[in-house]
């Protein structure tokens, strides 16, 4: 009985040696994993100017963006910058303009994403429109 005894303790020494290797292989696998998705978002935010959604499973997903910037080449933050300044020149002259374009971009983005998701849009119609007649009278035009 003892050969028996010493060939299970033999196998249960084997077996959580394999499990402390696996548990090892795996949280590395998952930080690896969470690595690149934070890549990923930093790249998506820095390209795209938005933030990506998880998906409806995942309840968290929280990290510091500050962090990653240091990191970052700085090549690839003037490329990014340097296309939207020609486009806002004419916005940039009179602030209260600028801002109003900037919410109705907001308001826009809002409302595209309600009727996306099948919701009410009538509030944000509404919004829409009151920001668009702001933005005519802050022009002048009637």
């Amino acid at each position: 009985m003892s050969d028996v005894i010493s060939e299970y303790q033999h196998w249960k020494q084997q077996g959580e040696s394999l499990r402390s290797k696996a548990k090892q292989a795996m949280e590395g696998r998952f930080r690896d994993l969470l690595t690149e998705a934070i890549r990923l978002a930093e790249e998506y935010r820095a390209d795209f100017g938005g933030t990506l959604k998880p998906p409806p499973v995942v309840t968290a997903f929280r990290y510091k963006a500050s962090a990653r910037k240091a990191g970052r080449p700085k090549a690839a933050k003037p490329a990014s910058r340097v296309e939207p300044k020609p486009e806002q020149p004419a916005a940039k002259t009179d602030p209260k303009l600028a801002r109003l374009q900037k919410r109705l971009e907001t308001a826009r983005k809002k409302l595209e994403t309600a009727k996306a998701a099948g919701t009410p849009t009538s509030n944000l119609e509404d919004k829409v429109y009151e920001i668009e007649d702001d933005l005519r009278l802050a022009r002048g035009v009637e």
